[in-house]
């Protein structure tokens, strides 16, 4: 069922919307970015009716879909313009990537598991958001290519930000990333480039899945 055809998830958006101000979300861009994206349809079916309950909710391939508070406030934290180029290392179900889509010129995303790719892929573009270059690859390795990068957002926790990561970001720019070894221990790390090095800033205790090297082989492979 689609927001439009069901006026109560109008309704737990706007309730949404409020909690999330109220937790300290003030960035207009941001929350209107959220306002317009339909989580609904970036979480399995079964999962539809909570999809604008502030928690996170399970996807394919053992991934989650971020609670909203923690979509909100990386995407706060990383102080992206309109004009800037930004890599996503993590596509998951594409939600995150679509509130960057609607505040960046362009996202780069790369996620490592083939099926969730094409799905986001797929979702994104019936959204109409034709901004987004999509990549199945190892996300640990960025993308050479393109660097470099304004805006660096990582949606899965390594025990250190990954050197090309770090690499990847143009002079000026901002990394925000989950960083720990452990679940219980990973804190969200801004990182800003400057001149002559990197300043780093610890926003808070969170818990992402594990960022894994590597590309994930098909289920097909795997049976």
């Amino acid at each position: 069922m689609t927001e439009a055809a069901d006026p109560g998830l109008i309704q737990r958006k706007l309730r949404l919307l409020m909690e999330l101000r109220r937790a300290g979300i003030a960035d207009a861009r941001v929350l209107g970015a959220i306002e317009k994206t339909p989580r609904e349809r970036f979480v399995p079916a079964a999962f539809a009716d909570q999809a604008y309950e502030n928690v996170a909710l399970p996807i394919d391939q053992g991934q989650t879909v971020s609670q909203p508070y923690v979509v909100a406030l990386m995407t706060e934290k990383l102080e992206i313009g309109d004009r800037h180029k930004v890599l996503e290392i993590g596509t998951g179900s594409g939600y995150q990537t679509a509130i960057l889509a609607r505040l960046a010129r362009r996202v780069f995303t790369i996620e490592r598991h083939r099926e969730l790719l094409q799905e986001a892929e797929a979702r994104l573009a019936a959204l109409g958001l034709h901004n987004i270059v999509f990549r199945c690859g190892d996300g640990s390795r960025g993308w050479p290519e393109q660097v470099p990068f304004d805006r660096v957002l990582v949606t899965a926790a390594a025990a250190e930000v990954p050197e090309a990561l770090l690499d990847a970001l143009a002079t000026g720019g901002v990394l925000v990333a989950p960083v720990g070894r452990h679940p219980r221990e990973q804190r969200l790390r801004r990182i800003r480039r400057l001149d002559n090095g990197f300043a780093s800033e610890d926003l808070g205790a969170v818990r992402f899945v594990p960022l894994v090297s590597g590309v994930a082989r098909a289920v097909r492979e795997q049976t």
